[in-house]
């Protein structure tokens, strides 16, 4: 497990060891690098510094195969100068860099050196998958989990088949409940909402463009997905949502998600929604809103939870205790759960 340089942090019970959910190579391709320490055997006897950017990525990515951290570090920082130098890098090609020896950076616990290259790789090619995993796991790390449950989403914006990021929305928002209760969401920086453009497969870069990210099916120039708009509409009227709830308009907040649930059935927006019922007092709505959740996903534990407190309040209390056993067979440590199973046993 990447263990973060600082003093007194220990990661969250939850996590996945980071060795085993992060295997960059960082680009593949090219001829592996016949010297055994960085600066070492480059073709045509110059060393380190007179090989081309091109031969020291490459040089890096073998490092990094062997498990050389450091060296492959210092081979990309070298990659990264000689760009630089020349005036001609394109935001491509420093942004894969970067990753790149983010990468390392993270195999090797200098979390906050990740962040740093994460975040200077996105601002050249916003939205890359690669960097918005690798900063998501050094924040989760950090124990900043706001933040990293921010990016995971974000990359699941990005393609929604990341299996990565979906185990770290999972992890962050049970690390998120524990620690600041059942409102977690309205403590939560916003989430950027990832254009229609970025919104698709990041294939792994190939061997003639080494370290692209390059998107695959994309529509025809001129043509546009009605779906894809939908779907994007969808999610600017949801993140609208929830920043009504956060500045306390719940009435507001609702017309939105309805408006989003209009174009797409998702389970976060009916969830959402229903915890705006609860607090308008809305309970019939609110439980209604997490039974069209459980169809969607019959495990979801807001959907359960919530209506199992609209249920409560309706004094249908049978109802509601099945939904928090329900619950407690998936988060059987449930803070929140639990105290409200003792309530509704004295009800």
């Amino acid at each position: 497990m990447a263990v973060c340089r600082r003093a007194g942090t220990v990661p969250h019970r939850s996590m996945a060891p980071l060795g085993r959910r992060f295997r960059p190579p960082p680009d593949a391709g090219g001829r592996p690098a016949p010297g055994r320490r960085a600066g070492r055997g480059f073709p045509g006897g110059g060393g380190a510094m007179a090989a081309s950017p091109g031969a020291l990525r490459r040089a890096g990515n073998e490092e990094f195969r062997r498990g050389q951290y450091g060296p492959a570090a210092e081979l990309y920082s070298r990659a990264l100068a000689q760009l630089e130098a020349g005036g001609d890098a394109t935001a491509e090609e420093r942004s894969v860099l970067l990753a790149n020896r983010a990468a390392c950076r993270l195999k090797d616990g200098a979390c906050s050196l990740c962040v740093a290259d994460c975040t200077s790789a996105l601002e050249l090619v916003p939205f890359g998958i690669k960097p918005l995993l690798r900063r998501a796991a050094a924040y989760e790390a950090l124990e900043r989990y706001p933040l990293a449950y921010v990016d995971y989403k974000t990359a699941l914006q990005v393609d929604c088949s990341v299996q990565a990021a979906h185990d770290g929305v999972n992890r962050m928002t049970k690390a998120l409940l524990e620690k600041d209760g059942v409102n977690w969401r309205q403590k939560l920086p916003p989430i950027p909402t990832v254009p229609v453009s970025a919104q698709m497969r990041w294939s792994i870069p190939s061997a003639q463009a080494p370290g692209a990210n390059t998107p695959a099916g994309t529509a025809p120039k001129g043509e546009r997905d009605d779906t894809a708009a939908g779907m994007e509409r969808a999610k600017l009227l949801k993140e609208e949502g929830n920043e009504f709830v956060k500045k306390g308009n719940h009435k507001k907040a609702v017309e939105k998600y309805s408006e989003s649930l209009k174009l797409n059935k998702e389970c976060a927006t009916y969830t959402n929604r229903a915890l705006c019922y609860l607090t308008l007092k809305q309970y019939k709505e609110a439980a209604q809103d997490c039974t069209e959740a459980l169809k969607l996903d019959p495990k979801n534990v807001k959907a359960l939870y919530r209506r199992a407190q609209a249920l409560k309040e309706l004094k249908d209390y049978k109802s509601s205790i099945a939904d928090i056993k329900s619950l407690l067979k998936t988060e059987p440590k449930n803070t929140a759960a639990l105290r409200l199973l003792q309530e509704l046993n004295r009800a």
